[in-house]
């Protein structure tokens, strides 16, 4: 299982990237409200982002379940190699 450490500094370069905000800070309760255009296109875009970063596959099913970063660091420490 990956560091929980690595999963949360390539994702927060994803978020800073993906929402051109290099001052984002990632915390666990985080969710779409917390971050300015974080609508469902850009939703679809990090997706993406992350799949990419971390050379997974994400299901919708699983992305549904998101609830917040936090589901989705633990969701990537146990997919990510």
């Amino acid at each position: 299982m990956i560091e929980r450490d690595t999963v949360v500094r390539r994702l927060t370069t994803v978020f800073q990237q993906t929402f051109d905000d290099p001052s984002l800070e990632l915390h666990d309760a985080m969710t779409a409200a917390d971050v300015d255009d974080w609508d469902s296109l850009q939703h679809i875009v990090l997706v993406l982002a992350v799949e990419r970063e971390f050379r997974i596959r994400l299901n919708p099913a699983e992305v549904g379940k998101l609830e917040n970063v936090g589901r989705m660091i633990e969701l990537l420490q146990a997919k990510a190699a």
